[in-house]
């Protein structure tokens, strides 16, 4: 017999419900009544319903051919009792696999995983070695995107005297960067010997890595009236001047207290531009970090809370293994995750390992 799970009737009233509101749906649009917004928004509810549909109804079919099995089982005819057997051991894994295919659809959605990526790289403790293992990282996630078929923009470098990254900012656009991307944030710990060190000793640094959604115009109201904007003239490593002009765009939002400063552009409209879609990012990411809290600390366990202070994972070049102390994440190629060939497994593992917290808590 299909076990408990298949046949849980809130899980199954749930499907029904989905279809049903589907096929209303698809009536509803297909009679011609609806204009304007009330046809845009029926519409993207049906869009949105279409997928979950979809393995639904494969699911159902699974389980319809189970029982259909399970009857064969009993004819008298030993042949038919073959076939049934055969078409019960093909569906014993298949019917789990198709029920886990319906809960991740049925999964709350992050509005945020279809967005653009605004990706800040800082160096933390450690001196030049902390700076120059935050451009290793920016150059590592500049490679992934390459690998990914995404778009790197460089918004804003600041180096360090040894060709190191006080500071990188970059916007990453292309499909679901930000769902791939969003468990980056937080503290990179690397552990080698410095090209600075004599004595051959391993230090500790670290830099710390934010990942911003990059977020629509439409989606958040920022008045001019709680802006203060700074113009001033652009330097750069050293003090001098790079340019003549004042360029350089400092935005203070002053409800939030955020302050984006940019001076990469020689044009001052430009580097505000690009100032106001990093603020805005910040802005947006800050709140819905603050809906994530709430809703996390109900969950026993997450991936991570996308804090910049958290310490997420540790390089280790001595002994060429990269560790993800939240899910106690181990590999054994760092030279090939630094140049983003080898990045992509371990993500791929924080997406797992998030959707296996969020099916236990879906229950």
């Amino acid at each position: 017999m299909a076990s408990a799970t298949y046949t849980a009737m809130s899980f199954i009233e749930k499907l029904q419900g989905i279809e049903l509101r589907f096929a209303e749906l698809g009536d509803t649009l297909s009679s011609g009544t609806l204009t304007g917004e009330a046809f845009v928004k029926a519409s993207k509810e049906y869009a949105e319903l279409q997928p979950v549909v979809e393995a639904v109804r494969a699911y159902n079919a699974a389980v319809a051919d189970m029982a259909e099995a399970e009857a064969m089982l009993k004819d008298k005819d030993p042949d038919a009792r073959a076939m049934g057997q055969a078409e019960k051991d093909r569906l014993i894994p298949e019917i789990p696999r198709l029920e886990r295919a319906v809960q991740l659809q049925l999964l709350p959605k992050d509005e945020a995983d279809t967005m653009n990526a605004i990706l800040e790289v800082r160096a933390g403790t450690g001196g030049q070695e902390a700076a120059l293992f935050a451009a290793e990282l920016f150059a590592m996630y500049k490679a992934y995107a390459g690998v990914m078929g995404w778009t790197f923009e460089e918004f804003e470098l600041s180096e360090s005297d040894l060709g190191g990254l006080k500071e990188g900012v970059a916007g990453i656009s292309g499909r679901n960067v930000f769902q791939r991307l969003k468990f980056e944030s937080g503290v990179h710990r690397v552990q080698r010997v410095p090209i600075t060190e004599a004595g051959g000793r391993v230090h500790t640094s670290a830099a710390t890595v934010a990942v911003l959604p990059e977020v629509d115009e439409s989606l958040i109201d920022i008045q001019e009236k709680d802006l203060r904007i700074d113009i001033y003239r652009a330097s750069g490593a050293g003090g001098q001047h790079v340019n003549k002009t004042s360029s350089a765009v400092r935005i203070t939002h002053i409800p939030t207290g955020t302050v984006v400063a940019m001076q990469d552009e020689r044009s001052q409209h430009k580097n505000r531009a690009k100032a106001m879609k990093i603020l805005k990012s910040r802005i947006y990411e800050n709140e819905r970090q603050k809906r994530a809290a709430v809703h996390a600390a109900n969950r026993k366990l997450q991936v991570g809370s996308g804090d910049r202070s958290e310490r997420i994972r540790t390089y280790n070049f001595p002994q060429n293994r990269v560790t993800d102390h939240r899910i106690e994440y181990t590999m054994y190629n760092i030279d090939g995750l630094m140049v983003g060939t080898a990045l992509d497994p371990l993500i791929e593992a924080l997406l797992t390992h998030d959707e296996a917290e969020r099916l236990a808590e879906l229950g």
